[in-house]
């Protein structure tokens, strides 16, 4: 029951991920149709409800190899940070900042919250 959710908590994050690397890109953000900004918030909740039902339904059953596993995986998506920094070093000018940082940083937020949770719920029943 708890992998299809999780599967689609997945897709709903990647779908969410569109909105703000759109609103990057663009230099005034008016531009965009209206529809925007109610796809990015009503995917936005959506996101948000699913991550925490996974979070709250499969937390009791986070173990010792799920934590040690969203370790190895914090470990690598820390390397976004960096990423982060030689984008900005780089195209810092070109892309609109106040459009999209509050967007990146609270779903990168929700994903490392709800992570070993979500491991868990994503992974094949035992037989």
């Amino acid at each position: 029951m708890t992998r299809p959710l999780a599967i689609a908590t997945a897709i709903a994050f990647a779908i969410s991920m569109t909105f703000p690397v759109g609103a990057c890109l663009v230099e005034d953000t008016a531009a965009l149709p209206r529809i925007w900004g109610v796809l990015d918030v009503s995917v936005a909740a959506i996101l948000a409800v699913l991550a925490i039902t996974v979070a709250a339904i499969a937390e009791p059953r986070v173990d010792a190899g799920a934590r040690e596993t969203a370790y190895r995986v914090y470990r690598v998506l820390l390397h976004g940070l960096l990423v982060g920094v030689v984008v900005f070093l780089t195209l810092g000018d070109r892309i609109n900042w106040n459009s999209c940082l509050v967007g990146f940083v609270w779903r990168a937020w929700l994903l490392l919250y709800a992570l070993p949770a979500w491991l868990v719920a994503v992974r094949r029943p035992s037989p």
